[in-house]
């Protein structure tokens, strides 16, 4: 753990991604605090004035401070983001290790249900849910968790079906160990690593998705700050010269996705040797 945790630090690309995340959730915590301005506050007066020491990120078509909105659109992404994966962890990878470990017809089911999922892809999907549900945080969150689950069944359920077949495995039943303690003590500890890999992936995955349907109007409606929506209401004034209304947040979406699939792609490589693109030493 510490020789992994050693290549972690030492990793130039890991600790970029690690900065990255950390500055926007630094702004997205911190923001409030520090730039005490009215994300909501309407002054027409302000209108569409670009970037200055009194607006950072300048103003948007109703005078609203574009920095205080990219912070509150930050702490949006970011929480949703946060939410989806650690709903997709635990009901993806309950029900992967109750595939994996009881086989049989349970596994056929839940496998069928997850192919029937996967055969849409996980965009439209997403979109698909938002729309049945309606337009909202929760609906499009929905969307997402229910397009998320399925990788972490199929990750999980195959390592369980890899693991169940270990000597040590195999030994501890033997001995009379439950299904819940072989679970406990001798599966889900190997599965670590693998758990937290997804997890980085399927973050980078939330944040693009929400942006995505904020974007076309089946996200977080207006006039709540989201990083997507807030580009699709600067694409109006793109073309007049107000670059800053759709510039910041799309720079938003774009850091932290960056910095979750770097993330993703080294512990990835850090704990799969086999790879031989993994940290030397």
């Amino acid at each position: 753990m510490l020789r992994t945790a050693t290549k972690i630090v030492r990793d130039p690309e890991m600790a970029l991604g690690v900065a990255i995340m950390a500055v926007l959730v630094l702004v997205a915590v911190a923001g409030p605090f520090i730039w005490r301005v009215d994300p909501l506050k309407v002054n027409v007066l302000n209108s569409l004035l670009p970037p200055s020491l009194d607006h950072p990120m300048g103003t948007d078509d109703v005078g609203r401070d574009v920095f205080a909105r990219f912070i509150w659109g930050a702490q949006v992404s970011i929480g949703v983001a946060l939410a989806v994966t650690v709903i997709g962890t635990l009901v993806g990878g309950v029900l992967g290790l109750i595939a994996g470990l009881l086989s049989g017809a349970v596994d056929l089911v839940l496998s069928r249900i997850m192919d029937a999922i996967l055969a849409f892809p996980p965009l439209i999907l997403a979109m698909a849910v938002a729309i049945g549900l309606g337009t909202g945080m929760v609906s499009a969150m929905v969307g997402v968790i229910l397009a998320a689950i399925p990788w972490y069944f199929r990750l999980l359920r195959g390592e369980v079906l890899r693991l169940r077949h270990m000597m040590y495995v195999e030994s501890a039943r033997a001995l009379g160990a439950s299904n819940m303690r072989l679970i406990r003590h001798h599966i889900l500890p190997q599965t670590v690593s693998t758990i937290l890999i997804q997890a980085s992936s399927v973050f980078s995955f939330s944040v693009m998705t929400m942006a995505a349907l904020g974007f076309v109007g089946l996200g977080i409606q207006p006039p709540v700050p989201e990083w997507g929506t807030m580009i699709t209401e600067g694409l109006a004034y793109a073309l007049t010269g107000q670059w800053w209304l759709g510039l910041f947040p799309g720079l938003g979406i774009f850091a932290l996705a960056v910095a979750g699939n770097v993330i993703a792609d080294r512990l990835r490589d850090i704990y799969d040797p086999k790879s031989g693109l993994g940290i030397g030493g």
